[in-house]
This record gives structure tokens, sequence and C-alpha cells, in this order.
């Protein structure tokens, strides 16, 4: 099977392309910066947002995965708000206009989006039928829904392209935990062994996450099920409170105790950091309705032996000196 990957150079795309290089595909990764990984798989260049050389890497491939969009890590200045919705949506309408020009189309288009498309809210779970989405909700910074918006649109963009032969998939992902170098768990994890892996603002806030071996297991079984489209939550079924989250990260690298951080703290560590309390503070409470019932079973549905498992991974890989469990 051939699949492209636009975007596909950030902690999820390694986290696929060493997957389903394993399994024995062909994978092509599309980037800004192509540079060759020595693995098997090819670095295509594009620029994201045109046509080029690369749209002849749709013909005939069987998978599009589009990854493609600047990193949500940054403060959220006018600048860089632009910046995150221009390279999710023109990357997305790009991709459509490729597929619908090529004359094999893929059989299925998977679109990244994001969990955070979900109101702030700590009395009941968001699944695809009846969760509530975010950009209104009381007492939660305005700037917030820009976030919801940005989703929104990039979900659009994939929604309208004419792409009939193509089935497509909005995939709304929560926070994938995986030992790649750079992503989320990596970030998390220095907190935490630092001993700063406290509540933040309390704590009661809701984490959404899903373990990286689970994400390629829901693409591959997205893949084979044809009947489903649209949106689908790629989370645990099992989100939890930031205080239980990152106590069950620390105890699994067995740090006793966490400094706590007061709202306050976070504004000016997330100032240090380059990076926005949006990430931090808001409940983003999802679960996976649609892969649920449709019969996907999770290998890792709980945080603390997900957490585990991760941690062994990452200290056996350090063991043998790569950057990868």
């Amino acid at each position: 099977m051939k699949i492209l990957l636009p975007g596909g150079t950030g902690h999820i795309g390694q986290l696929l392309r060493r997957a389903w290089l394993r399994e024995g595909h062909e994978v092509v990764v599309l980037s800004r910066r192509p540079h060759p990984y020595g693995d098997g798989s090819r670095v295509v260049g594009w620029d994201g947002r045109s046509a080029g050389a690369w749209t002849r890497e749709v013909e005939g491939c069987d998978m599009v995965v589009n990854l493609a969009g600047r990193s949500v890590s940054c403060r959220y200045t006018p600048e860089n708000l632009r910046a995150m919705t221009d390279s999710r949506v023109d990357s997305a309408r790009v991709v459509g206009e490729a597929i619908a020009a090529a004359r094999r189309p893929p059989r299925v288009w998977f679109q990244m989006s994001t969990a955070t498309l979900y109101a702030h809210r700590f009395d009941a779970p968001n699944d695809e039928a009846s969760g509530a989405l975010g950009g209104t909700e009381p007492g939660v910074p305005a700037y917030w829904a820009y976030s919801v918006e940005i989703a929104r649109a990039w979900e659009a963009a994939q929604r309208e392209a004419a792409t009939p032969a193509t089935r497509k998939v909005a995939l709304r992902a929560a926070m994938v935990m995986s030992t790649e170098r750079g992503g989320v768990f990596d970030v998390l994890s220095r907190l935490a062994r630092a001993g700063l892996g406290g509540p933040v603002a309390g704590g009661r806030q809701y984490v959404s996450w899903i373990h990286g071996a689970d994400f390629v297991r829901a693409l591959d079984f997205l893949r084979a099920r044809e009947d489903l489209t649209g949106p689908v939550n790629l989370s645990s079924p099992r989100p939890l409170p930031q205080r239980a989250f990152m106590r069950g990260l620390r105890s699994a690298w067995h740090v006793p105790f966490g400094l706590p951080a007061t709202r306050a703290m976070a504004e000016l560590g997330a100032w240090a950091l380059r990076s926005d309390t949006e990430l931090l503070l808001k409940s983003r409470r999802v679960v996976p309705g649609r892969l649920t019932e449709a019969g996907f079973s999770f290998t890792h549905p709980e945080w603390a032996d997900a957490a585990r498992e991760l941690v062994a991974r990452r200290r056996a890989a350090g063991r043998r000196g790569t950057g990868t469990g």
C-alpha cells in the first residue's frame, strides 16, 4: 500500500511513518524542507499551499493522511493565529484539489483535526453525536474561540473538497502520547522529572489523550471501515483530570512530588516557553463515541498503564542509545 503523509515531519508523522514502514508499506512524506530519513521512506518537497510536482504522488496512492499545520505550541498573537489558520486551511484545500484532479485518486483521505474543537467543560464528556462545540463558553478567555474557529475552518476545507471517489475522515485527535522526541509525552515527562509535574490551577480540567499505538491502530481500523466518514474522535475512552493525569505520569517515572502551579504561575511559564495557557487550562473531556460504537478495542485505555508502558519503552530506547522507544 502506498501512503502519502503531507506535513509528516512532526512527532505524529514520525510515529506513523515508522509503524507503516515496519508493516511493509510505501510511505511518502511531503515537507517544506525535504531531507532523507534513511529508513526506506521518500521525502518530496511542497509548499503546503500550491500545486506542484508533488501532486504526482497522489496519483494511484491508497491513502492520504494530511498532518500539515503550524504547531499550536506558541503564543497566540494575531500573526501566529493567522499562520495556524492558513497553514491548516491552505494545505487541506490544496490536498483536496490534488485528489480531485487525480485520475486514480486515493480510496481514503484522513485529515488531521483536533479535539480542541469541543467546549471547555467538566460536567459531561464530548462525543461526536452529542458533544458541545466550543467558542461561546462563559467564563473562559474570549480568545480561546480562535482555536475553535481554526478547527472549524480546517474541517470545512476537507468537507467542501470535491472528491466523490475518495472517502473523507476528519481526525479529531486528542494529545497523542508516543516516545517520539519532541512530542507531548516528551515535553510533559521532562516537566515531571524536573519536579514540575503538579496540578495546574487546581488540576480539575480534563486531559484527553491517546496512546500512539492506539492512534496507529485506529487509522488502520478506519481505513478498513469504508462505511465510516466525517468526524471521528481519536482519544482514549478514559479522559481524566489534569492532577490525576500528571500523578500517573509522575508515578510511572517514580517521581514522588510535583510542584503545583497557580494560574498566574502557568501564565508566566507559558510566556517563558513561548506557548499559551489554553493548552494547560482548557478542559478537554473527549471520548471516542464513533470508534467505540464501530467495535474498535483500545490496547491502552487507562492512562496509568499507558504511562508505565511509554516510560518503559523510553528507558529501553535510552539504553540502546536511540531517539525513540
